[in-house]
């Protein structure tokens, strides 16, 4: 049996959207799970609440990292709660669990998480949310957004395993 670890792949967002990209952030998450990897979210609503919905409903395990120090604050499909109390700041948390960042629309809080994961090297796939650099990679399908980033979440992990 391998004892390679399985692939995080971070889902961040507006903590208030709409239905459909709460649905779309579920389409990720239940990818992400079907394909053996774990979601890590700022553990709240909207787009974090979707993406967690959708792990947990295909059998994942989900991780929230909240910005306020009550578990009870995290929403109803987080597997493992981590309430830090440290606002915004837990963002670089959520960023630094991954091997991989997926964002969607939100505001500021969004931003410095896709900022985050782009000063640590690791890769954001853009799901019509902002745009920063060459670098980040634009999609605008959820599901093909999830399998690319468990295709570079393993390559990641690939890596790290060799050095």
């Amino acid at each position: 049996m391998s004892s390679r670890r399985k692939p995080i792949v971070a889902v961040v967002g507006a903590g208030k959207c709409s239905r459909k990209l709460r649905d779309q952030a579920a389409e990720v998450g239940r990818y992400v799970a079907e394909n053996g990897g774990i979601v890590v979210c700022g553990g709240m609503g909207g787009i974090m609440e979707g993406a967690a919905r959708g792990a947990r409903e295909a059998g994942g395990t989900t991780i929230g990292i909240l910005p306020t120090s009550d578990r009870a604050d995290a929403n109803e499909f987080i597997d493992f709660v981590i309430p830090t109390g440290f606002g915004e700041a837990r963002n670089i948390m959520v960023v630094r669990t991954a091997d991989v960042v997926v964002a969607f629309p939100g505001k500021y809080g969004t931003l410095s998480e896709m900022a985050f994961a782009l000063h640590a090297h690791k890769p954001v796939i853009s799901i019509n949310a902002w745009k920063l650099g060459d670098e980040m990679i634009q999609q605008t399908d959820p599901v093909e957004a999830a399998e690319l980033a468990m295709k570079l979440a393993r390559e990641a992990i690939d890596e790290d395993s060799e050095d």
